[in-house]
């Protein structure tokens, strides 16, 4: 597993599971010849993806960012659909670490669509359970209100297998929380109306987790976003406010998605990676 010490941080990513979704949809109008020179792609114009919760140990609390896409929770025709082709094994993570899913504190929900919310429950005796049941389960209050009363469009993505048996666990926010000193969630919306990034602040330096108004290190430039997402020019305006404010501060970035990079630090001008942490796990 690949680990990264932020000062008083140790930052773990976890075997999430990973997928091939088609390129076209996670580059939105962006032409192919533009972002498959930024992200490679294969035959069938697909492009890796992992789906790796990240562990933040700190000050005696275990934190995680998202929750993969869960173990024998799919069926063959939604593994297909949502292109994964490796599932969750969280537990299996931890225990490396070790640590129990019972020793989470909090898990810090970005959005719940199902490729960051499904490692949420598990089957015990064939029914559905917490997978971190002393967890307090964080995300903005409008998610949680689009999850239970989703849209047309949206309903497709907030799976009640993920949400219903952990219900009594969430906590909601407006606009931003302090989880604990040093973490901090703040709703942009965007990628989905809820949608959320985190900040972990030491010593005067920050680190951001984008989750999908920037998924991956080539999402960088504002214009490129998603077809998956709801309302795009949220996730353009956003985009663009923080990344402004990141490059000139001097900030990084990590990531739960990208397939290559777990962090990444780019000059003022965001065209230079002046610091790297690549992804080394080839369990996909």
């Amino acid at each position: 597993m690949d680990q990264y010490t932020f000062h008083q941080m140790k930052l773990t990513w976890l075997e999430g599971g990973f997928t091939n979704l088609d390129g076209g949809a996670m580059f939105g109008v962006v032409p192919k010849p533009l972002w498959s020179k930024k992200y490679p792609v294969n035959e069938l114009n697909q492009i890796d993806l992992s789906t790796d919760p990240i562990l933040i140990q700190y000050k005696g609390k275990n934190l995680l960012i998202d929750s993969g896409v869960g173990y024998n929770k799919m069926t063959e025709r939604q593994l297909r659909n949502n292109g994964v082709t490796m599932q969750s094994h969280l537990e299996d993570s931890l225990a490396e670490l070790g640590l129990l899913t019972e020793d989470i504190h909090f898990v810090l929900m970005t959005h719940m669509h199902a490729d960051h919310a499904s490692g949420l429950t598990k089957f015990e005796n064939e029914q559905l359970m917490p997978m971190f049941p002393n967890a307090e389960i964080m995300m903005s209050a409008i998610e949680w209100e689009e999850v239970r009363h989703p849209n047309i469009r949206s309903r497709n993505t907030y799976w009640k297998e993920n949400w219903e048996p952990i219900q009594h666990q969430v906590k909601t926010f407006v606009e931003e929380v302090e989880v604990i000193p040093g973490i901090k969630m703040i709703h942009t919306g965007g990628h989905s109306a809820g949608h959320s990034i985190i900040k972990l602040t030491q010593n005067d330096e920050t680190l951001i987790h984008m989750a999908d108004i920037m998924p991956t290190h080539a999402h960088q430039n504002p214009l490129w976003v998603l077809a998956f997402d709801d309302y795009p020019m949220s996730s353009i305006y956003a985009k663009e406010k923080i990344m402004a404010e990141a490059l000139a501060s001097g900030h990084g970035f990590i990531f739960y998605h990208d397939a290559f990079y777990r962090l990444i630090k780019w000059d003022v001008t965001g065209k230079e990676i002046i610091e790297k942490l690549e992804r080394t796990n080839t369990k996909n």
